[in-house]
């Protein structure tokens, strides 16, 4: 199982992690923290010494109830911390997670080499043309209606049922532009009641169907610091926890803002696979 990242593959034999970088004031966890370029690269430098084979770089916050940004104000945001990130970091493999295609396309050309769309192309419908014309990895997350009113599509029959319709339906058309390179991600706290996201790691086993590498976010997430009424800077070990389910059930990228602990996830849970 391995993606093509502007001609180096990236084998998912053994599990990756890929380190979360924000540059937005209002992430739930780490908003403002990065604010200049040199915030940027040290934590860029930080996270690849720790074992990140993947950094995913945002600057529109999508937790629930997020203001919107213009598409100029993300762009603005985006763009320098794209290129000194690759200047520095020339071997980095740089993921954009955004829903728009212009901000996916003007990343790409500064360097950028993965895609992750929380929308998977339902937000912006030249997504896939972009994808696709410029072959490069596309990340696919199963999420209902915008990040500001997600929340109010949480009433399914059958929430993996209804996963597994919508990523039949995004893999089908992905192929249709020619998108080759799709990873999917189930999309912890996106349009799911805090049952429903625990029902869909219990049975996240069902997206191996795809013969797909699937992404399991949940470092830090309401679905952990709710649960044990507490707050998102005291629920790694919490995060850990679900990471380590993750990967027993078949995940093969794990999106973390604590790489060295995901890594470590990664590396024990492997040996025990080994010692069969």
């Amino acid at each position: 199982m391995t993606i093509n990242c502007n001609g180096r593959l990236m084998d998912f034999e053994v599990p990756k992690v890929m380190g979360i970088l924000n540059c937005t004031p209002n992430s739930f966890y780490d908003g403002g923290k990065y604010k200049t370029e040199t915030d940027f690269l040290n934590q860029t430098e930080k996270m690849l010494i720790e074992g990140a084979s993947i950094i995913d770089l945002g600057a529109y916050s999508t937790q629930p109830n997020a203001p919107f940004v213009s598409e100029e104000e993300e762009l603005n945001r985006i763009l320098a911390a794209v290129s000194a990130i690759v200047k520095h970091f020339p071997e980095v493999i740089l993921s954009i997670d955004t829903f728009r295609a212009e901000v996916a396309k003007q990343c790409i050309e500064n360097g950028a080499v993965i895609i992750n769309d929380v929308s998977a192309g339902f937000l912006d419908d030249k997504m896939f043309e972009v994808v696709g014309n410029y072959k490069v990895p596309y990340i696919m997350m199963h999420m209902k209606g915008t990040p500001q009113n997600m929340q109010k599509f949480t009433d399914y029959d059958d929430v993996m049922k209804d996963m597994m319709y919508y990523f039949s339906e995004r893999i089908e058309k992905a192929k249709q532009y020619g998108i080759v390179d799709a990873i999917l991600d189930p999309g912890f706290g996106f349009s799911k009641t805090l049952n429903q996201n625990f029902e869909v790691l219990n049975k996240l086993e069902l997206l191996n169907e795809f013969n797909l590498p699937v992404l399991s976010a949940l470092s830090r997430k309401s679905m952990i610091y709710k649960l044990l009424e507490t707050e998102p800077s005291d629920v790694l070990n919490g995060t850990t926890v679900l990471h380590t389910i993750s990967l027993m059930k078949g995940a093969k990228l794990l999106r973390a803002h604590d790489v060295k602990e995901a890594v470590e996830c990664v590396k024990l849970t492997q040996k025990m696979y080994e010692s069969k």
